[in-house]
C-alpha cells in the first residue's frame, strides 16, 4: 500500500470513528431525555391509580377514560424507549424516539391534570409537559437530524423543567426513579413506525 492510499485509509478510519463517537454522544442524550418523559409518564399513571375513581369530581366511566388514556400514553413511552435501545445509534431516529417519549408523557400529564381537577400546580405541569414534547419534536425535525446542539439543549432544560413541574405537583418525587411500564404486546409494524 502506497504511502497515500495509506493515509487515505487512516483518514477514513478516524473520520469512522469520530462519527460513531459523535452519534453515541447523541444517542446518550436522546436516551436520556427519553427514558425522563417515559418515567414521567410512569408516575402520572401511577398517581392516577393511586386517585381511583373515588375522587368526588370523576364518576366511573371519566376515570375509566382516564386511566385507559394514562396507560396507553406510558405504554407508548416505554415503546419508545425499546425501540431506541434495540436500534443501532442513529441521531434522527432516536430523537423522533425521545419525541415520541416527550408526546406520550405530555399526554399523561394532561390525564393527571384532569385527575387534579383544575389544579394550578397540575396545569403548570400540563402546560411543561406540553413544552418538552414541541421542543423535543423541533429537535427530531428533518433539517436537525436529532444532531443540531441548540435544539438538543432547548429539548434537554425543556425536559428538566418538565421534571420539576412533575415534582411542584407531586406526581414524582425529587431524584426518584420510575418503573417503566411494561411495552404490552409489540407488533414489529407498530415498533418499527415509532422512528417516526
Amino acid at each position: 500500500m502506497s504511502e497515500q492510499n495509506h493515509g487515505q485509509a487512516a483518514g477514513t478510519s478516524s473520520g469512522a470513528a469520530e462519527h460513531q463517537e459523535s452519534e453515541d454522544v447523541f444517542r446518550a442524550s436522546h436516551l436520556a431525555r427519553a427514558q425522563s418523559a417515559a418515567s414521567r409518564a410512569a408516575a402520572v399513571l401511577r398517581h392516577v391509580e393511586g386517585l381511583g375513581a373515588d375522587e368526588k369530581h370523576l364518576d366511573e366511566a371519566a376515570w375509566a377514560e382516564i386511566l385507559f388514556k394514562a396507560k396507553h400514553a406510558a405504554r407508548v413511552a416505554a415503546q419508545a424507549i425499546a425501540v431506541l435501545c434495540e436500534s443501532q445509534p442513529n441521531p434522527a431516529a432516536d430523537s423522533r424516539c425521545a419525541r415520541n417519549a416527550a408526546a406520550a408523557a405530555s399526554q399523561a400529564a394532561q390525564m393527571g391534570q384532569l385527575c387534579d381537577d383544575g389544579s394550578e400546580l397540575a396545569a403548570a405541569a400540563s402546560r411543561a409537559a406540553v413544552k418538552a414534547a414541541q421542543a423535543a419534536g423541533a429537535a427530531a425535525v428533518a433539517g436537525a437530524q436529532g444532531e443540531n446542539e441548540t435544539l438538543n439543549a432547548e429539548a434537554d432544560a425543556a425536559e428538566r423543567a418538565a421534571v420539576a413541574a412533575a415534582e411542584a405537583i407531586g406526581w414524582i418525587r425529587p431524584g426518584e426513579r420510575i418503573q417503566l411500564v411494561s411495552t404490552g404486546t409489540r407488533s414489529a409494524d407498530v415498533m418499527a413506525m415509532m422512528h417516526f
